[in-house]
């Protein structure tokens, strides 16, 4: 996804930020969701021989991730990186006296951070917030140390499929963010120069008693929409309506599902072997061109 801000599917930065600020003091209680996949993400690194002294929680939320990996790796420097000032505040609240992690309002892609200067980054359900994958993947790979390990989740393009469909029915407007596909993130791994990326899917369903509980969550965890096709008014009692009869169809035994589509990888980040300039122009050092022996 390129930031192209004429793209009704591009992200309004100062919408999100506002959407996050908004959902910073009911996050927790409404990101159940959020939390397990969490834990999953976290849960595949104990997999990962890997004993990092310097960390990056990069989209951190509330703190939850940063306060698991300072228990687990004891000593390690942990960095939250949140764009929302609002999340981070809340953050604080879960660092113990003899157990803090450095606090950081930025964006993932202009990281406030050294090159080379982390051994692991670990970002839970954010990188689906870029309007450019390649520029947060790539300060991704600047930001770590050869050989260091990139762990992440995000959401997949399956993501709300009931939702974006029965808003489908009502009106025109994006009511649903575009979702970034698996295949596409690794391709975005490929370019940035890490090595042996490894993606996989899985397809989570969370089910609700009323149309109105799902929308409620997702404006409580921030989720809401910020693209620029999104609609700029109030929805209609009407169009409400019509929204909660289209969804309806999907009722089951178990109530009114909504489908997440997760996406996990990891890769390994790895010396630099080029750079690109501001014009576009890309260097190569020497002794990274091969060459190739003439036909006899």
């Amino acid at each position: 996804m390129t930031a192209d801000t004429q793209n009704p599917f591009h992200i309004c930065p100062r919408q999100l930020r506002r959407n996050l600020d908004r959902a910073a003091t009911s996050y927790d209680d409404a990101s159940m969701l959020h939390r397990e996949i969490s834990d999953r993400l976290l849960e595949r690194l104990e997999l990962v021989k890997l004993k990092p002294r310097a960390i990056l929680d990069a989209g951190c939320g509330t703190g939850r991730a940063s306060a698991a990996l300072l228990k687990r790796y004891r000593g390690a420097r942990v960095t939250a990186l949140d764009l929302s000032e609002a999340m981070l505040a809340q953050a604080g609240r879960k660092q113990k006296l003899f157990r803090k992690f450095q606090r950081v309002c930025g964006d993932l892609a202009a990281l406030p951070l050294a090159p080379d200067s982390q051994e692991l980054v670990i970002s839970n359900l954010a990188l689906h917030w870029s309007n450019d994958l390649d520029q947060v993947v790539s300060e991704f790979a600047r930001v770590l140390r050869p050989g260091g390990l990139l762990s992440f989740s995000t959401f997949g393009p399956d993501t709300l499929g009931q939702l974006r469909a029965a808003w489908a029915t009502v009106d025109s407007h994006n009511h649903v963010n575009l979702f970034v596909d698996m295949h596409d993130i690794g391709d975005a791994l490929i370019r940035a120069g890490f090595a042996d990326p490894v993606l996989d899917v899985e397809h989570l369903t969370v089910t609700y008693n009323s149309l109105d509980e799902l929308l409620r969550d997702l404006k409580a965890t921030g989720e809401g929409n910020a693209s620029a096709g999104r609609s700029r008014g109030l929805s209609t009692p009407r169009q409400l309506a019509a929204l909660a009869k289209a969804y309806e169809s999907n009722r089951n035994a178990d109530g009114l599902p909504a489908t997440y589509e997760v996406v996990y990888g990891h890769a390994w980040a790895t010396a630099p072997r080029q750079r690109q300039t501001r014009n576009g122009e890309t260097l190569v050092p020497m002794d990274g061109l091969r060459t190739r022996e003439p036909d006899r």
